[in-house]
């Protein structure tokens, strides 16, 4: 994507956060304070900076994406809100973080878009901690096709849908 490209996207994201408010709905999740959160294909950041916030100094903040615009623009925010707890990752599947080793996944707007949606399901699993949480949310799939594509290998157990400020998540556990 083009830096033009990702500066409108940021641009729509900007008025969307105003409606479904990210931190209503990480609260709604489950994050808080001390919890080590990956927010995987992160884009701009929305999630990643809130999160952040409500993990406070003793937390930390995973923004991953595949695009060098996203990492930079995460980097950027979080310098200027003064967050040392974020740290970027470009990457299109692993994370290279430590096996169970996080406390919430989410996976926002981007199932649809993966190359590998199973290679990236499994690299979720392994650095979710046993009592870690995937949440996922993607409104250019429907509710059937979210849970099974998740579902599909085993690795995850649907928990519950949620609708917040107008945004469906869903849970999911570790399937063992």
């Amino acid at each position: 994507m083009g830096s033009l490209a990702f500066r409108f996207m940021s641009l729509g994201f900007t008025f969307r956060d105003l409606i479904l408010r990210p931190k209503n709905i990480l609260e709604t999740v489950g994050v808080r304070p001390g919890f080590t959160v990956l927010d995987y294909g992160c884009g701009p950041g929305s999630y990643s900076i809130i999160g952040a916030e409500l993990v406070g100094r003793s937390g930390k903040v995973y923004a991953l994406d595949i695009s060098p615009l996203a990492v930079q623009w995460v980097q950027r925010n979080a310098a200027k809100k003064g967050l040392t707890n974020i740290e970027t990752i470009l990457s299109d599947c692993k994370t290279g973080l430590p096996g169970g080793s996080i406390d919430v996944a989410l996976l926002y707007d981007t199932l649809h878009d993966l190359r590998n949606p199973e290679d990236t399901l499994k690299e979720i699993y392994r650095v979710l901690k046993p009592s870690g949480i995937l949440s996922v949310s993607d409104h250019h799939m429907k509710d059937g096709e979210i849970v099974s594509r998740v579902t599909s290998d085993g690795l995850f157990r649907f928990e519950e849908r949620r609708r917040t400020m107008g945004k469906k998540t869903y849970r999911f556990s570790k399937g063992d």
